[in-house]
């Protein structure tokens, strides 16, 4: 039986932090046993945000194939690829923009959100207004059946759906099919101060921290605001550090919750535990990818190689499409 396919990427905008690993990769690693996936680094996504800083995006490239690879990303089982290696996908996007009507982008929730948030940079592009479009080619390339995401992440993928159906309605054909969300199983972690985890906000635990930083780290998390001594019970769905354990200590979960109420251990210890945990969580990890950044040739080659397979199913998409254009 063929594998079913899927497609997912990420932006080289910087290190990748627990929040990935927890909310993508973990669920990536597992998708190899039961499909056939594709995982992009998706730079030209980047450079969309980060257009008038782009100088760091190919150091990030790297950085983030040696992440990918050292939680177990295996190019010899994936199709892993640099998004601008397959020039196929601007070529569909450029495809997929002239059908789509402007009112689609413009209520894109998340469009409007990052407008309002974001103010140290401008957004106030064609490219990215459009960017939607090129997340639409980059799944539909690859006639992928299913996407992970997260729940946040549903409009978009319902807009690659919209897209797709257009092109089959407006050129008589089932080239795309809708395609599935697989959503990640674990809750998103918040940040250090509790709010969203951004590197823009400087509230992450990164994978490539050394012990001493992610105890640095961990020490300065927010707690339960109502425990201000060590004999106050604590509130633990409400303390962000609890919800930490149920993701990298969740045997420890009810033994955490019991000292807490019971007020028999305080913020500090609970918090140095932790830290060990995540410690000793990510300690593969982290020597995986010490041994990977000796020698970079292997990442190298390995993405040149996914470059190469991703283009051959490209290059048939798009012999595709343009046999419905201009049929």
């Amino acid at each position: 039986m063929t594998k079913k396919i899927v497609f997912s990427g990420m932006r080289p905008t910087g290190k990748l932090h627990l929040g990935h690993l927890v909310g993508a990769l973990n669920n990536w690693v597992k998708l190899q046993n039961t499909h056939q996936c594709v995982y992009s680094i998706v730079d030209w996504h980047a450079l969309m945000g980060e257009y008038e800083n782009s100088s760091h995006i190919k150091d990030y490239v790297i950085e983030m194939a040696l992440d990918w690879f050292a939680c177990g990303i295996d190019p010899k089982r994936s199709i892993v690829f640099v998004q601008s290696d397959v020039p196929e996908h601007l070529e569909l996007q450029m495809v997929l923009s002239c059908l789509t009507p402007l009112g689609w982008l413009e209520r894109n929730p998340t469009y409007k959100e990052q407008l309002r948030e974001i103010t140290t940079r401008d957004l106030q592009t064609y490219a990215f207004l459009g960017y939607p479009v090129l997340q639409a080619a980059d799944i539909l390339l690859y006639k992928a059946h299913a996407v992970p995401i997260g729940e946040d992440q549903l409009p978009h993928l319902e807009l690659t759906r919209e897209i797709g159906r257009r092109f089959n309605s407006m050129y008589k054909t089932d080239l795309f099919y809708d395609c599935e969300a697989i959503l990640t199983p674990t809750s998103r972690l918040l940040g250090l101060d509790g709010r969203k985890m951004s590197k823009s906000y400087g509230n992450t635990i990164n994978l490539s921290d050394s012990p001493d930083e992610i105890l640095t780290k961990v020490k300065s998390m927010i707690t339960d605001p109502s425990r201000m001594r060590l004999k106050d019970p604590g509130h633990p769905d409400q303390c962000n550090v609890f919800a930490y354990y149920g993701a990298f200590l969740p045997d420890r979960k009810d033994e955490v919750s019991a000292w807490c109420v019971g007020a028999t251990k305080g913020c500090t210890e609970c918090k140095k535990i932790l830290a060990d945990g995540i410690i000793e969580y990510l300690r593969p990890i982290r020597e995986e990818r010490e041994k990977l950044a000796k020698d970079l040739s292997y990442v190298k080659e390995a993405l040149k190689n996914g470059a190469v397979s991703a283009r051959a199913i490209a290059v048939d998409t798009m012999s595709d499409v343009r046999k419905a254009v201009f049929r």
